[in-house]
């Protein structure tokens, strides 16, 4: 196969990504609107403690995930006119490195009942090795679709796997109501893409042999696991902590509140890596062009995540009842204090676009060291006042470390801390502004709990609108949005109509 079948085909960049941005978009509005039907239907299907079991695993796969990928599919995304011999180096790579993981987890499986102190975490953490490897088979098929800009491919696979998912989940609460349908429905969700990447794909691996030059990519790749490997302990040491020290119920409310407002926001800016980091890494020679695809995206991302992120918010104590049951009124002030941080993270996760596009993996991994020390440091303070003091110190350190973020990443390359202040201003001040908003206009909503969060939804995102349109980067990013609804047909000439 020639070098150049692995590059995205010819035509207008800007459609490619804006095409793109709207499948992805759509296809994630599809995600999140699973998952959240997730929490929703098992969270009165299965008990806290079925989650706060699950919640133990996750961090010990996520940890051990981390160093399967190795950055490789980004380095196959972002090299140009990469080989046939250079992606199959690499598959084998991602095939032999997970194996060997899927060992260590189940090596390792009673050390980590042990810690717990609850044995049946041991058989569930064995059985997740099998999404490990199914995860390593269809690495390198994924990064080269996500190269390719397939973007309605791996929309519709993203979707199908996402709901096949939720379904095997529920459909197993019916044969065993435990944590063991939680798992089904995971690992539903990580063989179903691999075997959809494969058949989409028209690259074949085969037999492995040694490439010279395969050093550039595998130093790039270190750089994006080393921020990983960082990353990690930011985003899962809260529930190790908590899973340590409280309990499983403890993590169980915790979870929920992470997953029901975090999770999502994540769905929405992650999956816009596979449009962006292709798009900028093509435009990181033309500064302007780059710095002006990047802020074109990202008004619109807190355009749409904000205002919901305040409505969540100065609304909590009435959604997590109504949408989990009563019996998960607890975690809503968890989610309130995690909402907190959920209106800045629409901002700060792109970040890792601009890093990687611009082949700054050192400086990525350098900021995830930052971001975990910072974390760690918050997680320990909040601990000994429970779940709840977590996720409060957490939210503070997110605050804090956002300027620094944007001066660090402004310090080299086409976009500045200057143009982020700029472009985020309006839409992060009127975020702000709607929670307070709602918050004091809550004794004035409708008593019906329906028509108070509708009430409050349609407040929150008017009061961001209003505030962006009194800055004129806020009045630019609207006309932007509105250049993606579909331009109505013109009517008829009088003459012409019959």
């Amino acid at each position: 196969m020639q070098a150049n079948a692995f590059d995205p085909p010819e035509g207008s960049l800007r459609r490619s990504v804006g095409r793109g941005a709207i499948i992805t978009a759509l296809a994630q509005s599809v995600r999140v609107a699973t998952q959240i039907v997730s929490v929703i239907v098992l969270s009165r299907l299965l008990s806290p403690q079925d989650f706060g079991v699950v919640a133990m695993c996750a961090p010990v796969l996520a940890f051990i995930a981390l160093f399967q990928d190795f950055g490789l599919t980004q380095a196959t995304v972002q090299k140009s006119g990469i080989k046939h011999e250079e992606v199959n180096y690499l598959f084998w790579v991602n095939v032999a490195v997970s194996a060997l993981l899927a060992c260590v987890l189940a090596g390792a499986a009673p050390l980590v009942a042990a810690f717990y102190g609850e044995p049946r975490v041991s058989g569930l953490v064995a059985a997740l090795g099998l999404q490990i490897i199914a995860y390593g088979l269809g690495a390198q098929h994924l990064a080269l679709l996500t190269r390719r800009m397939q973007f309605a491919r791996l929309a519709i696979i993203d979707v199908a796997s996402a709901i096949a998912g939720l379904a095997v989940s529920i459909a197993w609460t019916f044969i065993d109501r435990s944590y063991w349908a939680l798992f089904a429905g995971t690992l539903t969700a990580a063989v179903l893409p691999t075997l959809c990447y494969w058949a989409n794909s028209r690259w074949r691996p085969s037999l492995p042999r040694k490439v010279n030059g395969i050093s550039e990519l595998i130093n790039f790749g270190a750089g994006i696991t080393g921020f990983n490997f960082a990353n990690f302990f930011a985003r899962n040491l809260d529930n190790v902590l908590i899973g340590k020290y409280w309990g499983e119920a403890q993590l169980g409310l915790y979870d929920r509140a992470y997953k029901l407002l975090l999770f999502p926001l994540s769905q929405i800016t992650n999956p816009l890596s596979k449009v962006m980091v292709p798009a900028l890494s093509r435009l990181k020679d033309e500064p302007d062009r780059y710095r002006s695809a990047y802020l074109r995206v990202m008004p619109l991302i807190l355009l749409v995540a904000l205002p919901g992120v305040a409505f969540a918010i100065a609304m909590a104590d009435v959604l997590i009842p109504f949408v989990l049951g009563e019996q998960w009124r607890q975690s809503s002030s968890i989610f309130l204090a995690l909402g907190f941080a959920g209106l800045l993270q629409p901002l700060n996760n792109p970040a890792g676009w601009l890093f990687i596009s611009q082949g700054r993996s050192g400086d990525f991994m350098r900021w995830g060291i930052i971001t975990a020390l910072t974390s760690v440091l918050a997680f320990l303070i909040g601990l000994p006042y429970g779940a709840l003091g977590v996720a409060i110190a957490y939210a503070v350190s997110e605050y804090l470390r956002t300027p620094f973020l944007w001066l660090y990443i402004g310090k080299t390359g086409p976009l500045r801390a200057s143009h982020m202040l700029r472009a985020a201003t309006p839409f992060v001040l009127g975020a702000h502004l709607a929670l307070a908003a709602i918050w004091f206009a809550k004794p004035l909503l409708p008593q019906q709990h329906i028509f108070a969060m509708a009430s409050a939804v349609a407040l929150s995102y008017m009061i961001t609108v209003m505030t962006a349109l009194a800055f004129a980067s806020g009045r630019e990013a609207l006309r932007e949005a509105l250049k993606l609804l579909p331009a109505r047909a013109p009517k008829a000439a009088p003459s012409e109509a019959k």
